[in-house]
């Protein structure tokens, strides 16, 4: 019987320092805990994990670079259970400041094959706002190291700063083209609750303004080569994140670690973002299962994000149904919302700014003849 379950994602909370524009699940890094993390994180993988064939693992956090050369070897002993196939991905998210010869040195020897690199920005200035802890200068050093090692190197890259112009984002843009990453994501800046630029009264720039800068964005990778396949990532040709189409592919993954989620034989979980509970062994904080109702809303909101869109016959093969049976897409269709062309369903490029408000429209958007 064929896999499921062919991508696993590993969470590490540990930072060395406290972006003020992240909300995702993160603790400064604490010698003390990291051991007991792993301990726990090594148990949950073994409690749960079935022995499938993985296409694609996924290190990130947090920052997984911060840990110690000991700390790393012990991370990648653990995770040396999995089985991967002969053509698999391996990704470690890692921060510029921790980008060591020792530690590429190591990510290679365990068979790492892909970096995704946070850059966010080269402007000092904007650095200083986001609490990054690198410099323009170190930049191009630290990635100048990185390649040595690896080619497949991905930059995420953010904009729509606070007093940011076009100018900013194309000097961003530059530096981009300077160092040629086969893979490059885009960031508008959100500001979430409970991070420090929220707590410190930071508005959203412009709307027309960010929009602006998301479509001179899109314009410039093209003109250099980068192809635009889902709404924030762009690649090389042959060079997407075969991760990340794992979850806009809808595909089933398992999620290992502190506030990771994962989607395991039709149930989605989200874990504790509570420490001593994921020491206790009390991992799973949500754990909801999916009728198939919701999974075909999911194949549309998730699949939409891909500027190829939905396979009409995809979508068909896997619920044994027709996309129009299911949702009332003909209005949208109409209002130019998405289009329908050689077999995919997809949102135009002159409407992917506002895909939030078209994907909407799936959630709980069936039109009952189930």
């Amino acid at each position: 019987m064929e896999n499921k379950i062919k991508s696993v994602y590993i969470h590490i909370p540990f930072c060395s320092s406290i972006c003020s524009y992240c909300d995702f699940c993160k603790m400064f890094y604490n010698e003390k805990f990291v051991k007991k993390y792993l301990s726990s994180l090594e148990k949950e993988i073994k409690e749960n994990y079935c022995g499938e064939y993985i296409e694609t693992l996924y290190i990130g956090g947090g920052s997984p670079s911060c840990l110690s050369l000991e700390e790393l070897s012990f991370l990648f002993e653990i995770i040396s259970i999995f089985k991967l196939r002969d053509n698999y991905e391996f990704t470690v998210e890692v921060n510029v400041s921790d980008i060591t010869e020792e530690k590429m040195s190591l990510f290679k020897k365990v068979g790492v094959n892909r970096l995704s690199i946070g850059v966010e920005t080269i402007n000092d200035k904007f650095l200083s706002f986001l609490n990054r802890d690198h410099t323009r200068s170190q930049v191009y050093e630290k990635i100048g190291i990185a390649k040595k090692y690896f080619s497949n190197i991905n930059v995420d890259l953010m904009y729509a700063f606070p007093n940011e112009t076009m100018e900013d984002v194309y000097n961003d843009l530059k530096f981009i083209y300077d160092v040629n990453p086969v893979h490059v994501s885009i960031y508008s800046l959100i500001i979430e609750p409970h991070t420090k630029i929220y707590i410190d009264g930071v508005k959203s720039i412009d709307e027309e303004l960010d929009s602006s800068m998301y479509y001179n964005i899109i314009k410039s990778l093209r003109e250099h080569g980068y192809n635009h396949y889902e709404i924030s990532n762009f690649s090389k040709k042959g060079f997407e994140s075969r991760h990340n189409l794992c979850y806009w592919n809808n595909d089933e993954y398992y999620g290992f670690g502190l506030g990771a989620s994962g989607y395991v034989n039709s149930y989605r979980y989200t874990n504790t973002r509570n420490l001593n509970s994921y020491f206790e062994g009390n991992y799973k904080y949500i754990n909801e299962f999916i009728t198939n109702d919701v999974k075909m809303e999911n194949e549309l909101i998730f699949g939409l994000r891909k500027t190829s869109g939905v396979s009409i016959n995809t979508f068909r093969e896997k619920y044994l149904l027709d996309i129009e049976q299911i949702f009332d897409i003909i209005d949208l269709v109409n209002n130019n919302m998405l289009k329908i062309e050689e077999g995919y369903i997809f949102i135009p490029e002159d409407k992917l700014y506002i895909s939030n408000s078209i994907l909407v429209n799936f959630i709980g958007g069936s039109n009952g003849n189930k």
